[in-house]
């Protein structure tokens, strides 16, 4: 195992100011600490006026610019009413172009919001109308989908009523949306990625760490460990491109100094809508000595499933229902799962009331399950067993025996749960993927490096069943299937080892059912977004489990989806991690 670096001069430097966006008025000021104890700004009805522009921000203690919608960061909460036609008047006050998608909001293709795909963005001085039947309830997000303004600022919560009455009854009901920011301009911060992908990456395998691997399992065992990460060029602790060392995590706009506080008297049921707005990060999120009902994830009611803690991908959203009976403080721990920091928030029953903050979990390093070797699926890192020198590729196939995580259908041999992969892509195989493995697995139950037998009861995929069946829930007639694929080295992220520049679209027919098979080749947790359709995941028997719009792959899993056709036009397919789509793992899907 490997401890997180202790908190330096900026995290310090960030417990000073609450953050947030600031008046311009007499130059810059720092942003003082205050409580963030109301909701954010919500706009009700069904006709808005947003304007995207710039504004002062300050979380760290240092000045900078976000990118703003009403001049507020995060923008404001939309809440919107299923059956509604809503319109939406977007006016860009910036200097270069800009866009509102709505995620996972069902709709016409011109209306999505992708630039240079569905409509033409939105030019500095321009005003564009959306304008749309809103078909669905829920919690849902909107952001930018220009450059990195999603990363500067420009993101929001959406939340709509049912045109009925609410299966979910709750006495109160707030929006708890995460995201990290920088005071970096993003456009630096991936060029630092292009030319030293590591550069963030604070828990590096060091003489300390050897020394500690050594403790556990002998000096010839991690040194055996050590080496054979080298030969294959790989990090165990290559977690998150992005981490604490230059992000702030915060929680509706507020450091964790700025600590927002959703009040509370005992006995009432609280609704949480956990909105992941990030562009890198994703969280692990508990509140001690709460037990947490998760109710809806991405918008859609599940069955109830009692948890401690989820890891939240970025754009995903879960819904759970706590219910503290206790006049006492609770609080809200977002962590990284790189664990380089954390965002929080309280729930109290006043103001100013504070709980303990727990500590930040051990780094759980990848392990041979996550590169696609089948030597140990206990998620550890203990290696010792294997031959000096492992080269790439090998793997122990009598460790498989007995091993039943579940493999889905499709190509691949299944070997005790388990699919030997095989690599259908020439240009998979090339210099954009860095990374082949032998066997992957469904292994829906798997809460991903970081959260694997920590004590504590953790959601997985394995947990979310929708409360009833798609409307379209035939079976697919034909399957596509595609690799997520990367070279860390050169910071190179695609779809089958093709970049966007260089791909065809996805075509699909119209009132078609299609298998989407996702394959994560990558030792890199990704969240991947299908824009205007939905995404119906399968169990690892193939029947219907979960709708989503955005589904994680851990590092060398196997997943797949069932897609209906059902709106016609040009749609986004993603990697949800900002910077990756920006390096290319994107994909058209056309509808005709």
């Amino acid at each position: 195992m490997t401890t997180s670096p202790p908190p330096g001069r900026r995290r310090f430097v960030q417990g000073l100011a609450a953050g947030g966006a600031l008046a311009a008025l007499g130059g810059w000021r720092v942003a003082l600490a205050r409580e963030h104890t109301a909701p954010a700004a919500e706009l009700r009805g069904t006709e808005f006026h947003l304007e995207i522009g710039e504004t002062p921000v300050n979380f760290t203690g240092a000045a900078r610019i976000g990118t703003t919608v009403n001049g507020q960061l995060p923008a404001p909460l939309l809440r919107w009413r299923e059956g509604d036609t809503v319109t939406l008047h977007v006016t860009n006050r910036l200097r270069e172009q800009t866009s509102i998608h709505w995620h996972g909001i069902l709709l016409p293709t011109e209306m999505d919001g992708v630039p240079g795909l569905s409509f033409p963005g939105i030019d500095p001085g321009q005003t564009f109308t959306y304008r749309f039947d809103v078909r669905q309830s829920g919690t849902y997000w909107y952001h930018s989908h220009s450059g990195f303004q999603e990363q500067t600022g420009l993101y929001g919560a959406i939340v709509i009523d049912p045109r009925h009455r609410d299966p979910i009854a709750s006495d109160r009901d707030y929006t708890v949306l995460l995201s990290d920011w920088t005071d970096e301009d993003p456009m630096r911060l991936f060029n630092k990625l292009k030319v030293m992908p590591d550069y963030y990456n604070r828990i590096q395998p060091s003489i300390q760490s050897l020394a500690a691997d050594a403790r556990e399992k002998g000096w010839r065992g991690a040194l055996s460990e050590r080496l054979m990460w080298e030969q294959m060029r790989m990090n165990p602790s290559d977690l998150a491109d992005v981490s604490g060392s230059t992000y702030t995590f915060l929680t509706n706009g507020a450091t964790p100094a700025g600590n927002w506080t959703g009040l509370f008297q005992p006995g009432e049921r609280m609704r949480l809508r956990f909105i992941n707005g990030s562009a890198m990060t994703y969280f692990d999120v508990r509140i001690p000595g709460l037990r947490m009902t998760v109710v809806a994830a991405d918008g859609q009611d599940v069955r109830p499933v009692d948890v401690e803690e989820f890891r939240i991908g970025v754009a995903e959203t879960y819904d759970v229902i706590v219910e503290p009976r206790e006049a006492r403080a609770y609080t809200i721990f977002s962590q990284a799962m790189d664990r380089s920091g954390y965002a929080r928030a309280t729930l109290a029953p006043r103001a100013g009331m504070q709980a303990e903050v727990p500590a930040v979990d051990r780094v759980q390093l990848l392990g041979m399950m996550d590169m696609g070797m089948a030597h140990d699926m206990g998620g550890g890192h203990d290696m010792a067993g294997m031959q000096d020198g492992a080269a790439a590729g090998a793997m122990n196939h009598a460790a498989m025996a007995g091993m039943d995580h579940g493999g889905v259908h499709g190509s691949g041999a299944e070997q005790g749960g388990m699919i030997e992969v095989r690599h259908p892509y020439a240009a998979e195989r090339g210099v954009g993927n860095s990374m082949l493995p032998d066997v992957v697995s469904t292994r829906l139950d798997d809460p991903g490096v970081g959260l694997r037998d920590n004590g504590r009861r953790v959601l997985t995929y394995a947990d979310l069943r929708s409360m009833r069946e798609p409307d379209d829930n035939r079976p697919p007639s034909r399957e596509i299937e595609l690799h997520l694929t990367g070279n860390m080295e050169r910071y190179m992220w695609s779809f089958n080892g093709v970049k966007f520049s260089d791909a065809k679209p996805i075509v699909l027919r119209y009132g078609e059912r299609v298998r989407f098979v996702l394959v994560n080749d990558t030792m890199m947790t990704h969240p991947i977004h299908l824009h205007g359709l939905w995404s119906d995941l399968e169990s690892p028997d193939g029947a219907f489990q979960v709708r989503k719009h955005t589904i994680t792959l851990n590092p060398a899993q196997r997943l797949s989806y069932r897609v209906s056709a059902d709106a016609r036009g040009h749609w986004a397919y993603h990697c949800h991690l900002l910077y990756h789509m920006e390096a290319g793992m994107f994909r058209a899907v056309v509808v005709e």
